[in-house]
């Protein structure tokens, strides 16, 4: 896997209608019947990122499947110029990757 492939193990940015959402994860699988991602609501994104720098319980990440018909569209977690990841903004709040958070092997070497 290169860091620019939509595969299982990629950190991404779902978009989904019906009702409108956004989520942020790890792909687990991309299927022709939906999607399978580890992660949370964009809307608590910082505030995880914040319990996570204090070590606190609370907001915990999710496993969930999303068919095909709800979803919108699909993006790599990565920055652009100036602008870093979310996974990024992560691993610098926090110190520990996204991966090692979740206890799953990251992808890449050097994955956030």
């Amino acid at each position: 896997m290169t860091p620019f492939d939509l595969v299982p193990g990629a950190v991404v940015v779902l978009y989904l209608h019906n009702p409108r959402e956004k989520l942020w994860g790890v792909l687990l699988s991309l299927q022709p019947a939906g999607i399978v991602i580890r992660g949370l609501d964009l809307l608590v994104f910082d505030d995880w990122v914040r319990q996570e720098q204090r070590g606190d319980e609370g907001i915990g990440l999710s496993t969930l499947f999303y068919p095909m018909a709800r979803v919108e569209r699909m993006e790599r977690d990565e920055g652009a110029g100036p602008i870093e990841s979310l996974s990024d903004r992560f691993r610098r709040h926090v110190g520990r990757s996204v991966f090692e958070v979740m206890g799953l092997p990251s992808p890449v070497e050097g994955a956030n």
